[in-house]
């Protein structure tokens, strides 16, 4: 049976909230969001465009986004494949969002916000590494805020190590690449050339 109708849908889910699912929800960066935003190293970026929805892994040192002020959180858009499927979206469609994640930790925090792509080289020298800047940071209006109970992560075993799967056991980016254009991309030389391309460019 499709649930295609909105009163059909809340008549399945129909217990009353609890107050903690609902006061978590507001509009400004508290203390307590940021201290957990500040100690996240990976986000999901999520947006919406023409084409569709994306989204997009992001992620570098804890605390990579900045709170700027109460309303206002920053991304800088760090070097990755040159799609910029995120960055695209966003010009056309400001809607966006993020889920961080805290290693160890079982509480996620998500944000709903509208953003703009900024190239300002001085915000962009702040969030220089090595030497380099990002060529655009993505700034973000907070118009809510809140955090997300544990039972995702807990019933996942995320952070356990005894659920660790082994990375030789999954298909390669270069097998993948070469099983899609019949070996003309890809192949075990790009994943043996991986980790010292990385390096290379990683900022």
């Amino acid at each position: 049976m499709i649930v295609d109708d909105l009163a059909a849908l809340e008549a399945i889910y129909s217990a009353p909230l609890a107050p903690a699912s609902t006061v978590k929800v507001v509009a400004a960066i508290t203390p307590d969001y940021a201290a957990l935003i500040a100690a996240s190293p990976f986000a999901v970026l999520a947006t919406a465009g023409p084409e569709g929805l994306d989204c997009s892994p992001r992620g570098d040192q804890p605390g990579f986004v900045r709170v700027a002020d109460p309303r206002t959180l920053i991304l800088p858009d760090r070097r990755g494949n040159n799609r910029i499927d995120s960055l695209r979206n966003i010009v056309r469609d400001p809607r966006v969002a993020l889920l961080f994640l805290i290693p160890g930790s079982g509480t996620t925090l998500r944000v709903n916000g509208r953003a703009v792509i900024s190239a300002d080289p001085d915000l962009l020298a702040s969030f220089s590494v090595d030497g380099h800047a990002p060529r655009t940071a993505i700034v973000i209006t907070v118009e809510e805020i809140y955090f997300q109970c544990a039972r995702a992560i807990i019933r996942a075993k995320l952070w356990d190590p005894d659920t660790r799967v082994d990375p030789e056991s999954l298909p390669t980016p270069g097998a993948i690449l070469a099983a899609l254009t019949a070996g003309a991309v890809g192949g075990a030389r790009y994943d043996a050339d991986w980790p010292e391309r990385a390096a290379k460019t990683m900022w």
